[in-house]
């Protein structure tokens, strides 16, 4: 007699909501089945709101185009970018579920070594449910992965670690460089593939990437704003940037982790390095008073809560990087928006889904 075989569930199928921008068909979505179908997915439509994207059939989604975003947060829209992938954090403003993964369409599954498919999203969900140690760090890296333990010398006091809020994945082929490094390597592309989990040590920022990327909603959430990018502004391609800055001062604040490493993603397309610097030339300048001001920002004992670091961080980015360009004047202002928005949408009285939106299921 043959003994039933249990199908397993994929984890955290009901608690991981797969947040996709895009302005095209979602053909890619294919090679992802294998890894994705179990899951619900919330696109965010830019662009062109009359414009039909096509889903391939199977997957459970939620569609908003601008028109969806503009009639669910009514004025409190204008805290959400167009024309620009910062658009994705509306995605995570209208999740219920605990955790996000989040990843570009032009981003498909990379081969390990040896060959092997790489599951993104299951690496991501390891690195998330492990905890970090930004406090000291570890030589063998993660230590919490098969294989590995804390050296000699690591503090037991400091074993347990802290809950992990971010986890950021990387890429293969196309690596993500701003435009002046694009254009003097036009031809270069990311063929390393270190075998490696680390946690970001405390007080250290970092240049988040969105196109592979997962986190703890409940943890974060509310820090995971991509700011004001694209259509009437004078910047673009520092939203997932400016949101890893804001959201790494605030772990480490709150004594959360943040790892780097795998997963890897084959990022297929780069982008035209013209385009970017005329989006990025600003904020190269920029960033050069941008870094010192992280590196300096300290939170009051008040501040217990991701919204109220948030909404402390948003007086502080007002009153130092004003001075530097008023844009920044306009983006402390969103980012107050974005928590009023992200209170009102996520209070008990709004638990369940957004009406109206495109909904498809399997």
């Amino acid at each position: 007699m043959t003994t039933p075989v249990i199908p397993v569930a994929p984890p955290l199928k009901d608690e991981l909501d797969i947040v996709i921008p895009t302005i095209r068909n979602l053909d890619f979505l294919e090679m992802w089945r294998p890894f994705f179908q179990p899951y619900h997915l919330i696109i965010v439509q830019d662009g062109d709101p009359t414009k039909i994207i096509k889903v391939p059939e199977g997957f459970d989604y939620e569609l908003y185009n601008r028109n969806d975003i503009n009639r669910i947060l009514g004025p409190k829209a204008s805290c959400i970018s167009f024309k620009d992938s910062a658009c994705r954090c509306f995605g995570f403003m209208i999740s219920k579920k605990k955790y996000i993964y989040t990843i570009d369409d032009d981003c498909f599954v990379a081969k390990d070594p040896t060959g092997k498919d790489i599951n993104a999203l299951q690496q991501h969900i390891h690195n998330l449910l492990t905890p970090s140690t930004p406090f000291f760090f570890n030589t063998l890296y993660d230590p919490y992965r098969e294989g590995a333990d804390f050296v000699r010398g690591y503090p037991f006091s400091m074993r347990e670690g802290v809950p992990t809020a971010i986890s950021h994945g990387l890429w293969l082929n196309i690596p993500d460089y701003d435009a002046p490094t694009q254009l003097v390597k036009p031809r270069e592309r990311n063929t390393r593939y270190v075998d490696a989990v680390m946690t970001i040590p405390k007080r250290t920022i970092f240049p988040m990437c969105g196109m592979n990327l997962g986190f703890d909603r409940e943890l974060i959430g509310p820090a995971m704003y991509f700011g004001l990018m694209g259509d009437g502004q004078p910047i673009g391609r520092y939203d997932d940037m400016w949101a890893g800055w804001c959201a790494k001062v605030i772990c480490d604040h709150l004594s959360l982790g943040v790892k780097t490493g795998l997963p890897y993603i084959w990022h297929s397309k780069a982008s035209n390095p013209f385009v970017n610097l005329k989006k990025e030339y600003k904020g190269i300048y920029w960033q050069e008073e941008i870094i010192p001001f992280f590196q300096s920002v300290t939170f009051s004992k008040e501040s217990t809560t991701v919204q109220k670091c948030y909404i402390e961080l948003s007086k502080m980015v007002k009153e130092k990087l004003s001075p530097v360009d008023p844009y920044f004047q306009k983006l402390a202002d969103a980012m107050l928006t974005w928590i009023e928005a992200w209170e009102e949408l996520n209070s008990p009285a709004k638990s369940a889904p957004a009406a109206n939106a495109d909904t498809k299921k399997k």
